[in-house]
């Protein structure tokens, strides 16, 4: 039952973030750009980037943040090699680490995607020419890797000090990454919602496949 549940918000998500995504495309579209660039939703783009403006303590300190979802997949990797070498075979790694590392790729392949396909471009130049801002690749990846510790942490750590410190740490990580993601002013307001809807998506669809290949090794 948990497992349809999962698997169907993270359907629900995704149709709403591609809704979402066709407004941004669509509706309100107005030159308010760097250089002229067209944005979606621009009446409360506009007045979002004019109501924040940059701030570039606040987009270095969410630059920082992000080498700690590096370290993250980096310390999940090491994980699952050491199962490997352990119990010498691939069929004995927990399936929840394989899982982990598809969800990875997954977040990779999005990524790049909105990499190539560009929906907005950044409402400031940060490195000389305009980037790709639509979703906030940034609050994608670190809601995505940060969420998906806190669900390994919670299956995996009886000891309950050390789960509140792991959920506590990724969650304050969480909520810094996109409060100052925001108040950086290096995206558009409709990049933040759209990568938080998206990563709820990733998120649903990850724990769905845990809750399915447990149910499945239990039978």
């Amino acid at each position: 039952m948990k497992t349809k549940f999962y698997f169907i918000a993270s359907l629900f998500l995704l149709i709403l973030f591609i809704v979402f995504t066709i407004l941004v495309i669509c509706v309100d579209v107005q030159p308010i750009g760097q250089n002229f660039s067209s944005v979606g939703l621009a009446t409360i783009n506009g007045f979002f980037r004019d109501s924040v403006g940059y701030n570039p303590i606040w987009y270095k300190i969410t630059e920082l943040i992000g080498f700690s979802a590096i370290f993250t997949v980096l310390g999940f990797a090491s994980f699952g090699l050491f199962q490997l070498v352990k119990r010498k075979s691939l069929l004995k790694v927990d399936s929840d680490i394989y899982i982990l590392g598809g969800l990875y790729l997954l977040v990779a392949a999005v990524y790049y995607f909105f990499e190539i396909n560009i929906i907005n471009y950044r409402p400031v130049i940060i490195n000389g020419e305009p980037e790709s801002s639509f979703p906030s690749s940034h609050v994608m990846l670190i809601c995505t890797i940060m969420g998906s510790a806190i669900m390994q942490f919670i299956n995996r750590t009886k000891n309950k000090k050390l789960l509140f410190s792991a959920v506590t740490i990724y969650s304050v990580i969480i909520a810094i990454t996109v409060i100052g993601r925001l108040l950086s002013g290096v995206h558009w307001l409709s990049d933040i919602i759209g990568s938080l809807i998206l990563s709820g998506s990733l998120l649903m669809l990850y724990n769905s496949c845990i809750l399915f290949f447990r149910r499945k090794k239990s039978v």
